[in-house]
């Protein structure tokens, strides 16, 4: 059973390229989750209220949006439901044309006692009935790699306003800290040079620890782990300065152009040291 929602696209959703930025993307795909919880018995409400924790989101971008007015279509359905953890499957469509692709993997959260728990039959039940199968993500450069301050290192700070309803930052605002750092990458390897256009067409990213508000920034390093013809694929960690690590990202871009023999030295430079299995 497939779950629709029709999803309104701000203005201000844009960005620099005048397309819908890819961080709203995973605005968007909340926006649908929250509707699915609230559309099903008052078990599922108490089950949002109650806590309910991003583990990870697949996001794969297949055509730019643009503002027209008119909100985007979601189908949302259950792609796996076990005993802690379910998994979400997401399309989003522009009129005809399906934009994005995507996952998440969530698990209730106990907010009282400050713990993950497991499902109830009652929750199971109502998953499970919206349980579809699904045409696989594309797969995504999963080199292990060691984040030991070699990378880009970029510092982000948390707003008062990044936090949700739970008290922690919300998981859309992970995409935010991410992007973030790799537009000061990018910026590294353009320089003063005319660099064409990078788009987001793939980016995963885990859920580790919450985030908290704090005054002192965060950390996010990126580095290289796959160069292409005219893409390159980057691994990210959120942190702060004890080591704790809050999350991991991974991002592929797709230039307008092939990649130069000088953006392919810039990229080896910043290629991240690879951990052997």
């Amino acid at each position: 059973m497939t779950h629709s929602y029709r999803c309104p696209v701000r203005w201000g959703d844009m960005d620099a390229q005048g397309h819908v930025n890819n961080a709203a993307f995973v605005d968007y795909l909340q926006e649908a989750r929250v509707d699915f919880l609230h559309a099903g018995p008052p078990v599922m409400r108490e089950l949002l209220d109650s806590g309910v924790i991003v583990a990870g989101h697949q996001v794969e971008y297949l055509a730019p949006v643009v503002y027209t007015g008119r909100p985007l279509t979601i189908d949302l359905w259950l792609e796996a439901v076990g005993g802690s953890r379910f998994k979400i499957g997401y399309e989003i469509r522009d009129g005809a044309e399906v934009a994005v692709r995507a996952r998440t993997t969530a698990t209730p959260f106990d907010l009282t006692n400050n713990a993950l728990r497991r499902l109830t039959a009652a929750e199971r039940e109502y998953l499970t009935a919206h349980l579809e199968p699904a045409e696989p993500l594309r797969p995504v450069d999963s080199t292990k790699i060691k984040f030991d301050g070699s990378g880009r290192l970029h510092r982000v700070r948390v707003r008062w306003s990044d936090l949700d309803s739970y008290g922690h930052v919300n998981n859309v605002r992970y995409y935010d800290y991410v992007q973030e750092a790799r537009v000061e990458f990018v910026a590294d390897l353009i320089g003063g040079d005319d660099g064409g256009q990078w788009v987001v067409v793939r980016q995963d990213l885990d859920y580790l620890k919450p985030v908290d508000f704090a005054i002192e920034p965060y950390l996010v390093e990126t580095v290289v782990t796959k160069i292409g013809t005219r893409s390159v694929s980057l691994a990210a960690e959120l942190r702060d300065d004890a080591g704790t690590r809050y999350a991991t990202a991974r991002t592929v871009l797709v230039g307008d152009r092939p990649i130069t023999e000088d953006w392919r030295a810039f990229f080896e430079r910043r290629s991240g040291r690879v951990i052997v299995p």
